[in-house]
């Protein structure tokens, strides 16, 4: 659990970093945003298929209401299992990340790139990212509730985690590749993601063992081992 701490720590500070060297207008970051951003724009309107996948991906896949309904999903399952208080601390922990998130947004108030010949558009500020801020903690949310009730050993962990680095990374990438945000704001999009996520198990898991979710009761034995022990 040290090591969550620390890296909410590091991620909100790096986070606060990135906000100051935007809002000052840092010459080498504005400059490197726009190079990547000019270079993904070019090969966007000259492959229209594939920005159409990227659009589909960021749209639907990946959208941020894809990833609260996800998390609604577990908070239902959570509530079924009268896992209260757990279910509790992922709906303030989400609802908190997406406070945060507008906040930055209306305080930095960048904008977005903007391009002749745009191949998608979106409203509202650009830094930082709100779909790779809700798919980081979305999916760092998510895993955590599915390691506390499943062994990490168990088959499938690998390919659901594998899923889950997949989503966060490859939203942010579509951002940029669709040129609605610079990659500083999807930068920023996961440093702040994952600090909320950081923040929220670190939070609960001060009040483990009472906040912790029921232990699973232990297996009955089987009646024909006993047996065969009395003999």
């Amino acid at each position: 659990m040290r090591a969550m701490r620390i890296s909410a720590v590091v991620t909100g500070a790096l986070g606060v970093l990135l906000l100051v060297l935007v809002a000052v207008g840092w010459s080498p970051l504005l400059s490197f945003d726009r190079e990547v951003s000019e270079a993904l724009h070019r090969d966007a309107v000259a492959h229209p298929g594939l920005t159409r996948l990227h659009r589909v991906l960021t749209d639907w896949v990946w959208d941020p209401w894809t990833m609260r309904a996800l998390t609604l999903l577990a908070v239902v399952w959570l509530l079924r299992r009268r896992e209260h208080l757990l279910a509790l601390w992922i709906t303030v922990g989400t609802l908190l990340a997406w406070l945060l998130q507008q906040g930055l947004k209306a305080a930095v108030g960048r904008e977005r790139p903007r391009w002749p010949d745009p191949v998608d558009t979106a409203p509202y500020a650009a830094f930082p990212s709100g779909h790779a801020m809700a798919a980081t903690v979305a999916c760092g949310l998510l895993l955590w509730v599915l390691a506390l009730h499943w062994r990490e050993d168990r088959p499938g962990w690998g390919t659901l985690s594998g899923a889950a680095v997949v989503s966060v990374l490859g939203v942010g990438w579509t951002r940029v590749y669709l040129g609605v945000h610079w990659p500083s704001d999807v930068l920023a999009g996961w440093l702040f993601g994952w600090c909320c996520a950081a923040a929220t198990i670190v939070t609960y898991r001060r009040l483990a063992p009472v906040g912790a979710p029921p232990a699973e009761p232990p297996a009955e034995p089987d009646p024909g081992s006993r047996m065969e022990d009395e003999r």
